[in-house]
């Protein structure tokens, strides 16, 4: 069957698999693409989760933090700020649209910290005290700084293991029980090694279970345990807000 060029790329852009891989699988799943990814997750030909499809490569990311809230105030697009783009464009006579954004509110025993790089990646993370004393040390400001650099370096999908949807972490693991079938090897020793993955995958894709960026001996959630002690206090990250140009979600 002929393969269309557009999900071609896409599949390939999205799983990181050869392009061979990628239009074998397709004509194997009838030109589903849901389906040929899965099946080159099962074979091990792509990561067993990727944050988000591919929309744009144009664009730029802005963040405002505002006293108890982060990005604009707004929980959904309104017409001031369709007509804001509208005055951009006319003036620059370049075709802009405010595509998505987030607003993150946070209480007086909460901060926000946020870092953007190179208006391509935006990031805010949301902390809560246990004091509002505390977000006046310079220890915990500087450390949820470099918390945002890392979300901004790893791209985590999930706070936590506890934040990670039932049916998604269900789903890799049927991905992970279908990659050992092959294996020649007892039903306990396999259903060890499919453990064995989904830890590992937890630990890729939840941001407290990462090697912190500062020092990959520990993790993130160990980092502000430490802090926490440090200031005479807890500091615990409880949200965030991750921003790429190019993707779709």
């Amino acid at each position: 069957m002929d393969v269309s060029a557009t999900d071609l790329k896409r599949l390939r852009e999205k799983t990181g698999a050869g392009m061979l891989d990628c239009r074998n699988a397709l004509v194997k799943a009838g030109g589903d693409f849901d389906k040929a990814e899965r099946l080159l997750k099962e074979k091990g030909l792509a990561a067993a989760a990727k944050r988000s499809g591919r929309a744009t490569g144009a664009g730029k990311i802005f963040v405002k933090v505002l006293p108890g809230n982060a990005a604009q105030g707004f929980t959904a697009a309104n017409d001031a700020m369709e007509l804001l783009v509208k005055e951009a464009v006319g003036k620059i006579k370049e075709n802009i649209q405010l595509r998505r954004f987030t607003t993150i509110t946070a209480g007086p025993d909460e901060m926000l910290v946020d870092y953007t790089h190179d208006d391509r990646i935006g990031v805010v993370v949301k902390a809560r005290l246990s004091s509002p004393k505390l977000a006046a040390e310079p220890a915990v400001r500087q450390t949820l700084f470099e918390c945002a650099l890392h979300l901004a370096a790893f791209a985590p999908q999930f706070l936590s293991r506890d934040k990670v949807p039932a049916e998604w972490l269900k789903d890799q693991e049927a991905i992970f029980q279908e990659q050992v079938k092959a294996m020649d090897k007892p039903a306990n020793v396999l259903q060890g090694i499919v453990k064995g993955k989904v830890a590992k995958l937890l630990s890729e894709v939840c941001f407290l279970e990462q090697p912190f960026v500062k020092d990959e001996k520990r993790k993130v959630a160990k980092v502000l345990e430490d802090l926490g002690k440090q200031v005479g206090g807890t500091v615990a990250a409880v949200d965030f807000v991750y921003y790429k140009v190019g993707e779709s979600a």
